[in-house]
């Protein structure tokens, strides 16, 4: 089995490079600092320059995750093996605690699509995405996290629910899972279903990490409401209570803060950070 490096049971934040200055003032003074900065790895594939110098700089206060988006786990065609020799560089490179993906699909005939696409879940499928992440963890010589999707359309054809998926795939891969809660709120609320009967039945014993954010509504073609994974402003409220419970229920995980979109000074992201943490050093004391 590929060996597994983890973060710490703390809250982390997404890394964008105009924060850099006011985290290294933070640094200076002393205060208090993630836990943990995550970096999408497609930001990071070029050979050298002032983005690899910022990540070894916050590594060495820091623990380090890569998420990548653009592998393509769920895609039935064969994995880009040039991107996966880039992705394999950069983890050798950086050697972060944590190597992360989706459950989606994002490319067709070598196109990028830059979405993150749902995938039916069916026996074939299952083959396919088990394929892939053999690969990726042989490659990369560590387990990986599967982040559960956040969806807008479902399939007639599928043959098992999301979690089944979920279970079967860990079941045959032994990776580890990434308990997206907004996506989990998002596809409950667009698909009619209650998250917490989704979470009753989610394979929680390999959660490794779990990811909060906040999302957007939009107008469905039928008139109604779309939650749309935005990752544009804050925690929802619903979202933060799950939250709540999963870590009662859990313990003390590794928590990032995703925002993305429309991101926010230094200090707001880090108030959404100390939230987080403020939860799960209360859930720490009563373990």
């Amino acid at each position: 089995m590929a060996r597994l490096l983890t973060l710490p049971p703390r809250a982390g934040v997404g890394f964008k490079p105009e924060h850099l200055p006011a985290i290294l003032q933070d640094v200076r003074q002393g205060r208090a600092f993630p836990g943990f900065f995550e970096v999408h790895a497609e930001n990071y594939m070029g050979d050298g320059g002032p983005p690899h110098r910022q990540l070894e700089r916050l590594h060495a206060d820091a623990a380090l995750s890569v998420h990548g988006v653009g592998l393509s786990i769920g895609g039935m065609q064969a994995l880009d093996r040039e991107h996966l020799a880039r992705l394999t560089r950069l983890c050798a490179r950086h050697a972060p605690e944590s190597f992360s993906e989706h459950l989606a699909w994002s490319t067709h005939d070598g196109a990028f699509l830059n979405d993150l696409l749902p995938l039916p879940y069916t026996r074939g499928t299952l083959e396919c995405v088990c394929l892939h992440i053999d690969e990726v963890q042989d490659a990369l010589g560590r387990r990986m996290l599967l982040e559960n999707p956040a969806t807008y359309v479902t399939f007639d054809d599928s043959e098992m629910s999301e979690t089944e998926f979920l279970a079967a795939i860990v079941a045959r891969t032994g990776c580890g899972l990434l308990l997206d809660l907004n996506n989990v709120f998002v596809s409950a609320e667009n698909h009619g279903f209650d998250p917490r009967a989704y979470l009753s039945s989610f394979p929680l014993a390999h959660v490794g990490e779990i990811h909060l954010a906040g999302h957007a509504t939009a107008p469905d073609p039928d008139g109604g409401a779309l939650l749309i994974d935005s990752h544009d402003r804050p925690v929802d409220e619903h979202v933060w209570a799950l939250y709540r419970e999963m870590i009662a229920t859990l313990g003390p995980l590794p928590t990032l803060i995703e925002w993305d979109n429309d991101v926010p000074p230094w200090p707001v992201l880090c108030a959404e950070a100390r939230r987080a943490e403020a939860l799960l050093t209360r859930e720490h004391a009563d373990v």
